[in-house]
C-alpha cells in the first residue's frame, strides 16, 4: 500500500471512532448532582392519574422503573392523615430508605406541602388531611439516586355551576367577612304563673258552704264576692263585738254623768276616775271585738250573725276552685287560687356548663312551641344552687302577658341575647347545610362551587361566626345553598381515599 491509501485509511477510522464516542453519549442519561455532589438520576411517571392501580392497602399505586409507591389516606379512629408504603422490585421497601413529599392544590387555597417519617412500615404524613378530599396532587420520592414524580388528581363534593344556572336557580352570593353578632343562648323554658302575683283563697273560720258565686276561668275584681258560708264560730265573734259595743255607750254614758257631778262639786274625784277607766276598757274590748272579725275577714253585723262572704283580695283569674254547695269547710280549707296573668313567669332549666353566660337583666325572646307567637323578656332570676341530679340550675324571666296567649303550662323556647361582639369570619346562617355529617358552606371559585367543612362559634341567627374553614374574602353560596347540595348529590360518586 502506498502512503496516499495508509492516510485515507487511518483518516475513516478515526471518524469512526468519533462518531462511536458521539452516539454513546447521545443515549447515556443526563446526569446532575445533587446536594452531595453525587450523580443521580431523575424519572417522571408517564402514566396519568387515571391509570394509578389500587394497591394492596387500598391507597393509589404508582410505579416506575421498579419502584412503587402507595398512597393512602387513613382516617380509622385518626383525623385523616397521609401514609405511604413503599416497594421495589415488588418487594417491600424499607421506609426509612426514601425521601417523600406530597404537595396539594385545593381551589382557593395556598399549596400544602407535607413531610414523611417512617413509622413502622410506612410512611406518615405530618399534618392533617383536610376534608373535603378534593385536590390536585404532585408527589415526590428520592430514592438513592433517583427522583421520582408522580401527579394526580380526585374530585369530591364539588360540582360546575355556570352564572347563567346561578341566575336561573336564584342562587345568591355572600362573601365571608367581619360581623357585629349578638351570641344568642338558646334553652327550653315552660310558662309558669306569676307567683308574685297569685294568692290562695282559704276561709281561716269552718262553716257550712251556702253559695259559691264564681267558677274555675272566671275573671274576678278586687273584693267581688266569691262564696257564701254560714259559721257558728264566727256568729261568736260577732256577738262579743255587739255586746262589747253596749258596754261601751253605758261606759260612756255614766263616764259623761260622773265627769260632770265631778264639775258640780257634787261627787268625789274618785268617782269620776273610776267611770273614765271602765270606759277606756269598754273601747278596747270593742277594738280587740273588731281586729278579731277583721282577721277573719268578716264585718261586723247585727242581723246576719254566721254569714261569712268571702272575697277576693285581688284582681286576676280564678285559676282552681276546691268548694262546693253545701260543703263543709274547715278553717285551714284551701278554696280558690286566683292569679293576676297579666304577667307571668317562664322558668328555664340552665346546664350547669352554661351559667356563666347568664346575667340578670339580659334580654331575651320567647317563642311558643305549640303555636307562632313570640315576646320579649328580661332574666330577673338565677338559681344560685345546682341540682345534684340534673346538674342544672333555674333561672326566671318575668313576660308581660296582657292578651293572655301565654298560658301557664306551655312549652317555650327561650334565646338569651349576650352583648354584641365583633368577629372576624362571619357567614349568613342560612348559608349552612349538612354533608357528610359536616356542617358545610358552599365557596365559589370561578365556576365551581365546593365544600368548605367549617368550625363554628357564636351566632345571633343571623349570622355565624366561622371560627376554621373559610377566609375572609371568599365567596359562598348563601341563598338558595340546598340547590348546590343537590346537584353535588347528584353528581357526587363514592366517597374514595
Amino acid at each position: 500500500m502506498n502512503k496516499k491509501n495508509i492516510l485515507a485509511i487511518a483518516a475513516v477510522l478515526v471518524v469512526g471512532l468519533l462518531l462511536g464516542v458521539a452516539i454513546l453519549r447521545h443515549d447515556k442519561p443526563h446526569a446532575h448532582d445533587d446536594e452531595h455532589g453525587h450523580a443521580e438520576e431523575k424519572t417522571h411517571a408517564a402514566e396519568p392519574a387515571a391509570a394509578a392501580n389500587k394497591g394492596p392497602h387500598g391507597g393509589r399505586l404508582f410505579t416506575q422503573d421498579g419502584f412503587g409507591l402507595e398512597l393512602t389516606i387513613f382516617e380509622t379512629g385518626v383525623a385523616p392523615e397521609f401514609r405511604v408504603y413503599l416497594t421495589l422490585d415488588g418487594k417491600p421497601l424499607a421506609p426509612a430508605q426514601a425521601d417523600v413529599g406530597v404537595t396539594l392544590q385545593r381551589l382557593g387555597r395556598a399549596p400544602q406541602a407535607f413531610r414523611f417519617q417512617a413509622e413502622g412500615a410506612y410512611l406518615k404524613g405530618a399534618g392533617v388531611v383536610e376534608e373535603p378530599h378534593s385536590f390536585a396532587a404532585t408527589i415526590t420520592a428520592k430514592l438513592g439516586g433517583k427522583h421520582h414524580e408522580f401527579r394526580f388528581e380526585q374530585v369530591e363534593d364539588r360540582v360546575t355551576v355556570s352564572d347563567e344556572q346561578l341566575r336561573h336557580n336564584g342562587i345568591v352570593l355572600a362573601t365571608a367577612g367581619p360581623a357585629r353578632i349578638a351570641s344568642t343562648l338558646q334553652l327550653l323554658g315552660e310558662v309558669k304563673l306569676n307567683q308574685d302575683r297569685a294568692v290562695v283563697v282559704t276561709p281561716r273560720l269552718g262553716g257550712l258552704v251556702e253559695g259559691v258565686r264564681v267558677n274555675a276561668g272566671d275573671r274576678v275584681k278586687r273584693g267581688q264576692v266569691l262564696a257564701v258560708i254560714s259559721s257558728p264560730a264566727l256568729a261568736d265573734q260577732r256577738s262579743e263585738l255587739l255586746a262589747a259595743a253596749k258596754r261601751l255607750a253605758l261606759a260612756r254614758t255614766t263616764h259623761e254623768r260622773e265627769k260632770k257631778l265631778w264639775e258640780d262639786k257634787i261627787s268625789a274625784e274618785q268617782d269620776y276616775l273610776a267611770a273614765r277607766q271602765a270606759m277606756q276598757e269598754a273601747e278596747i274590748a270593742v277594738e280587740a271585738a273588731r281586729q278579731k272579725l277583721a282577721a277573719l275577714g268578716a264585718a261586723a253585723s247585727d242581723t246576719a250573725l254566721t254569714r261569712h262572704e268571702i272575697r277576693a283580695p285581688i284582681d286576676g283569674v280564678v285559676v282552681d276552685k276546691k268548694i262546693s254547695v253545701g260543703e263543709a269547710l274547715k278553717e285551714d280549707a284551701p278554696i280558690f287560687q286566683l292569679a293576676d296573668l297579666s304577667s307571668v313567669w317562664v322558668e328555664l332549666t340552665v346546664p350547669a356548663k352554661d351559667l356563666n353566660q347568664l346575667q340578670e337583666g339580659m334580654a331575651a325572646l320567647v317563642k311558643a312551641s305549640a303555636f307562632d307567637a313570640q315576646g320579649e323578656a328580661r332574666l330577673s332570676y338565677v338559681g344560685a344552687l345546682v341540682g345534684e341530679q340534673s346538674r342544672s340550675a333555674t333561672a326566671r324571666l318575668v313576660l308581660a302577658n296582657p292578651k293572655g296567649l301565654w298560658r301557664p303550662g306551655l312549652p317555650v323556647t327561650v334565646d338569651l341575647s349576650a352583648s354584641a361582639v365583633d368577629v372576624a369570619v362571619a357567614v349568613e346562617a342560612q348559608a349552612l347545610q349538612t354533608l357528610r355529617g359536616a356542617t358545610v358552606v358552599f365557596g365559589r371559585y370561578g365556576q365551581q362551587f365546593e365544600a368548605r367543612p367549617l368550625t363554628l362559634g357564636r351566632s345571633d341567627g343571623r349570622n355565624v361566626e366561622v371560627l376554621k374553614g373559610l377566609d375572609a374574602g371568599e365567596r359562598y353560596a348563601a341563598k338558595n345553598s340546598f340547590l348546590v347540595k343537590a346537584d353535588i348529590g347528584k353528581a357526587a360518586a363514592e366517597h374514595e381515599h
